[in-house]
C-alpha cells in the first residue's frame, strides 16, 4: 500500500503519519485492484466499508432493470466512495460502483466509527473530514440537477461544460467522461448528443476531441 498517496486523500487531511497507521490498523485496512468495468459494489447490497481510490476512477452509477444506466459521478485518486453506506450499514446500496479504469482501492471499515464515542484525535479528524466529503458531494449532486433541468441537449452540454470551465479556471480542460458516460450523465441520448456536439462545433461554440475541450465564446 502506497502511504503517500493515502496521507495525501482527503479522508485523513490533518492526520499525522503515526495516526494514519494507527488508523489503517482499526479499520481493517486492505488493497483490491480491479480491472476496467468492474462492479467493485453492486446495487442491493450493504456495505460497512468505504472506497478510498488511489489510482484509476470509479464511476457511481444508477443501473436498472431494462438496462438504463445513469452516471451520477466520477470517483478519482484521493477520493471516496460509500462513505455514507459504510456509516450506515444496514442501508441497502441503490448504486453501482465501477471501475472507470484499472484502478487500486483501499477498503476502510468505518463503520466501526458510529458504533462508539470517538476517543482519539484522528477519529474525531476522520469524522470532520467525512462531513466535509460528504457536503462536497451534495454540491456536486446538485450541480447535476442544474446540468439536466434545461430540455434541450445543447442546455444541458453547455450548463455542464461551463461548470467545468468555473472549476478548472480554464476555458480548456479534460472531462472525466467518455462520449457514453456524458450521455449518461446528462441523462441523453448518445447518438442525438454527438450531433449536437458536433453542430455546436460547426457553428463555432466549441472544439473538442475525445474529452478534451475548448470554449469559444464569451457568451458560455
Amino acid at each position: 500500500m502506497d502511504m503517500n498517496q493515502v496521507a495525501n486523500a482527503s479522508l485523513f487531511r490533518g492526520i499525522p503519519r503515526v495516526g494514519i497507521g494507527i488508523c489503517l490498523d482499526t479499520l481493517h485496512a486492505y488493497e483490491k485492484k480491479y480491472r476496467k468495468g468492474s462492479i467493485i459494489l453492486h446495487a442491493g447490497s450493504k456495505t460497512d466499508y468505504l472506497g478510498l481510490v488511489l489510482s484509476g476512477s470509479v464511476t457511481i452509477e444508477s443501473n436498472d432493470v431494462w438496462g438504463n444506466c445513469t452516471v451520477l459521478s466520477h470517483v478519482g485518486p484521493g477520493q471516496v466512495f460509500a462513505e455514507t453506506y459504510a456509516l450506515l450499514p444496514d442501508s441497502v446500496m441503490l448504486v453501482d460502483v465501477r471501475a472507470n479504469e484499472n484502478c487500486t482501492i483501499v477498503f476502510l471499515k468505518v463503520g466501526v466509527l458510529a458504533k462508539h464515542e470517538l476517543a482519539s484525535d484522528w477519529e474525531e479528524k476522520m469524522f470532520q473530514n467525512l462531513l466535509l466529503i460528504s457536503a462536497q458531494k451534495n454540491l456536486t449532486l446538485s450541480g447535476r440537477s442544474f446540468h439536466t433541468s434545461p430540455k434541450s441537449a445543447r442546455g444541458r452540454i453547455l450548463s455542464y461544460l461551463n461548470t467545468v470551465s468555473l472549476q478548472k479556471k480554464s476555458k480548456e480542460f479534460d472531462i472525466p467522461f467518455n462520449r457514453q458516460q456524458l450521455a449518461d450523465y446528462l441523462n441523453l441520448e448518445r447518438t442525438n448528443m454527438s450531433k449536437e456536439l458536433s453542430r455546436m462545433q460547426r457553428e463555432g461554440l466549441i472544439e473538442f476531441r475525445k474529452n478534451h475541450f475548448k470554449l469559444l465564446t464569451e457568451t458560455i
